[in-house]
């Protein structure tokens, strides 16, 4: 039972620090056009030769 005693505050350290990224990533907008990276997966139009 002693391990929990490390266990739990680690883990809530780690959910702690993914909530702080995600809020970070929402803040900084990174999903803006989630709609627009789908489309131009089914597009059809392919630039086989890209800029230099």
């Amino acid at each position: 039972m002693n391990i929990l005693t490390y266990l739990i505050p680690i883990s809530l350290v780690l959910g702690g620090f993914g909530l702080l990224f995600f809020v970070f990533t929402l803040r900084t907008n990174q999903y803006d056009d989630p709609e627009g990276d789908a489309q131009r997966i089914l597009s059809d139009e392919w630039d086989d030769k890209p800029k230099p």
